[in-house]
């Protein structure tokens, strides 16, 4: 999977890209990573890339025009990769507070896509024209405000990196984590069995697997009642999981 990255801050992504699960992934070729500074789009001796906003008030905007060579600049690099960037398949994607909130649900969509265009403003945001015009859609990381769209950018490609085949250990460790049935994950444990009295549960030594997979439900369900009720509510259970519920109630 192809990705470009449009920020006049490149070398924060050296966290992702020679790091763990996705730096692994790099390494394999299983995904690109390009890294594109708009300040290399400017025409000044300054590499001015944001001015005053119309209308006065505190901070700066990021300028239209370079953002929009970067971004085709990008969409060249992404056909050269083999992208079909006229198809839809390799968006313009910005990273912002107003977007649409990153889930699960989101993200499991995103590994049908050839690759993706992420956008990171800073200071007071982006020329709203170049929105409008360049970019196919905006993400959030949740209802906060940080400096740049660098961080977030970096948990979206994590997020989808980690569900493309093959790039996981075990493709089965994505299927069951959090939010991926809509639960919370289980509680896990490791050695040793005792851990200063503190001992592993039982059933995870038995070996018996449909007593485990049951368990482990319906530690989930516990949780996702305890701390994200709203999930819980949100919920629909399988054939089997309802059965698993109707046992706990009886």
């Amino acid at each position: 999977m192809f990705f470009a990255v449009i920020s006049i801050l490149p070398e924060m992504f050296c966290a992702i890209k020679e790091y763990g699960v996705v730096g692994r992934a790099v390494k394999n070729q299983q995904v690109q990573i390009r890294l594109i500074n708009p300040r290399d789009f400017t025409q000044d001796n300054y590499r001015r890339i944001d001015e005053r906003p119309f209308g006065g008030g505190p901070g700066m905007v990021m300028m239209a025009e370079p953002l929009k060579k970067a971004i085709l600049h990008a969409k060249a690099m992404a056909a050269d990769a083999g992208c079909n960037v006229d198809a839809g398949k390799c968006p313009v994607i910005y990273l912002s507070p107003q977007g649409e909130t990153l889930s699960e649900s989101v993200v499991a969509q995103m590994p049908k896509l050839d690759g993706m265009i992420l956008l990171c403003g800073r200071y007071e945001g982006i020329d709203e024209r170049l929105i409008a015009r360049y970019v196919d859609g905006e993400i959030s990381i949740g209802d906060y405000v940080l400096t740049g769209g660098e961080l977030p950018a970096m948990v979206l490609m994590d997020s989808v990196i980690r569900r493309l085949p093959n790039v996981m250990g075990d493709d089965l460790s994505a299927e069951q984590d959090s939010f991926v049935d809509g639960l919370l994950d289980c509680p896990h444990y490791t050695k040793p069995i005792d851990f200063y009295g503190d001992k592993v549960p039982p059933v995870l030594l038995s070996g018996h697997h449909a007593n485990i997979a049951k368990w482990r439900f319906l530690q989930q369900v516990k949780r996702t009642k305890a701390r994200r009720p709203a999930l819980w509510q949100a919920f629909v259970p399988n054939k089997q999981q309802a059965k698993w519920l109707k046992d706990l109630e009886d």
